[in-house]
């Protein structure tokens, strides 16, 4: 027999409505798999139990009162029942808000922040807040606060960062979507290193809500799931405009979810496995294995491709890192807490106490100059096909370097290659787990996932998902690690 944790968030939604099993249920094998698998693979830095319970006995008031016959017809939040937990950066009102840091030990939210009142509208149930790297800076989660973020797929390797708690709680099967967060590929560095699907949205597709701000425009919310179709279902959920919002984009045709029902036309796509942040970056042979798996599919399926160029220079990516390590500074971190913060954070807010307002304000006007040179590079495709990491998940401790937090820094780039692109500009972008191979030899020897990713023209989140779910379709991916669905 299936089990509640092995149905996607969609699915599950329909199970409840169906009455085949009870948001209590669900709550209750929910929060036992979190206890029992959460601090295995890192996924949890605090349970909300009591909170899921409430909810769950409100969502069941809910469906007793609408009655069976109208369960299908609207009436209901689209997710009723389905356990939805929240990335420490978010803030919950009356739970923790910590950041992943020590030197944010005990605050609590007063206020949800907009996309936690989206998701509690949709019926969801916050079980808890998933693991962050400290403020959510680096691409591996390794918190001093939490035990580290693992990938279930090799439990000595990373699930990714920064939103690894997120991953690795729906990777191991505790939860069917998870709530996460991307201002350089947070949501879909993860995702590759997981086996699951990680949508970046266009700048502004989903708002920050009424005690958010865009800042710089790098990072966007989502989540992380299973399938192409949760992802999209998800994405009608969150992208709901708020007074205030400072970008508005026009929205789907008719929803997300619908563009996963209608197959692309023939598009054009540009492929490019040569890395763009790091001149000669190394590039695993699973890496490049992965985008060939998808470049056969895409043919397969009509699409034509062509060799897509990098489309600007290490140097020019540089211009990246004024806003980035200013915006390490937006925490307000009181003087005499500095200390407990980890070595990669202080040597980030230092860098970024260094650059005046003049080589800001530059940098802002570099990446927009970027922005139309990639657009004007880019311009001969619908879709562009990277590698969505150069390796293989990182092993536990391979990366953070806390004697050398700019060799750390160097490390994460290289790691990373293409994700930070599509922040800088803007633009779509969505992780597809496609290829899976053996790493390493005789007893250390593992299946691991590699990602691929897929990016669009800003707004064209129905083209990434119609392409996506076709892909899906055509391949589909194993929705556990071996071992994990039982």
């Amino acid at each position: 027999m299936t089990q509640i944790h092995e149905l996607s968030a969609l699915d599950l939604a329909a199970a409840v409505r169906a009455g085949e099993v009870s948001p209590s249920q669900i709550a209750d094998h929910t929060l036992e798999r979190a206890r029992r698998l959460g601090p295995e693979v890192g996924a949890f830095v605090h349970l909300a139990e009591e909170r899921a319970h409430a909810q769950a006995a409100e969502a069941e008031e809910q469906l007793a009162a609408v009655g069976t016959a109208a369960r299908d017809d609207g009436v209901l939040p689209p997710f009723l029942g389905v356990p939805a937990p929240v990335k420490d950066l978010t803030m919950v009102a009356g739970l923790p808000f910590e950041g992943g840091s020590a030197a944010f030990a005990g605050n609590v939210a007063s206020v949800d922040d907009g996309v936690v009142t989206l998701l509690r509208a949709a019926g969801t149930l916050m079980v808890g807040k998933t693991t962050t790297p400290e403020l959510g800076l680096p691409p591996y989660t390794e918190p001093d606060v939490a035990p580290p973020a693992r990938t279930p797929w090799d439990l000595a390797r990373s699930a990714g960062g920064s939103s690894g708690g997120a991953a690795a709680a729906v990777a191991a099967g505790i939860v069917p979507v998870a709530h996460g967060s991307d201002g350089g590929g947070s949501i879909r560095i993860p995702a590759a290193a997981t086996g699951l699907v990680g949508l970046k949205p266009t700048r502004g597709r989903i708002s920050p809500g009424p005690y958010g701000v865009d800042g710089a425009g790098l990072g966007v919310n989502g989540v992380l799931t299973r399938t192409v179709r949760d992802t999209a279902a998800f994405l009608d959920v969150l992208a709901q405009p708020w007074p205030g919002d400072h970008y508005l984009l026009p929205g789907p045709r008719s929803t997300f979810l619908g563009a996963c029902d209608r197959p692309p036309a023939p598009l054009r796509v540009g492929v490019l496995t040569e890395p763009v942040n790091v001149a000669g970056a190394p590039v695993h042979p699973g890496a490049r294995a992965a985008v060939d798996r998808a470049a056969r599919l895409l043919e397969t399926l009509g699409h034509h491709l062509a060799e897509a160029p990098v489309p600007f220079s290490p140097e020019q990516w540089d211009a990246f890192m004024p806003l980035w390590a200013v915006g390490a500074l937006g925490p307000p971190v009181a003087p005499e807490r500095e200390e407990l913060l980890v070595p990669l954070t202080r040597w980030m807010r230092e860098l970024g106490r260094g650059f005046s307002g003049a080589q800001y304000a530059q940098a802002v006007t570099d990446v927009q100059r970027l922005t139309r040179q990639t657009a004007l590079a880019w311009s001969a495709f619908d879709v562009i096909l990277t590698p969505t990491l150069a390796q293989p998940p990182a092993r536990i401790g391979a990366l953070r370097d806390d004697a050398d937090p700019a060799g750390d820094f160097a490390a994460q780039k290289a790691f990373t290659p293409w994700t930070s692109a599509w922040n800088l500009i803007g633009a779509p972008a969505i992780s597809l787990p496609l290829h899976r191979q053996v790493v390493g030899d005789g007893d250390g020897a593992r299946e691991l996932p590699f990602g691929v990713m897929l990016g669009a023209r800003l707004g064209q989140e129905e083209t990434l998902l119609a392409l996506a779910a076709q892909l899906e379709a055509a391949d589909p991916w194993p929705m556990f690690a071996p071992g994990v669905a039982g």
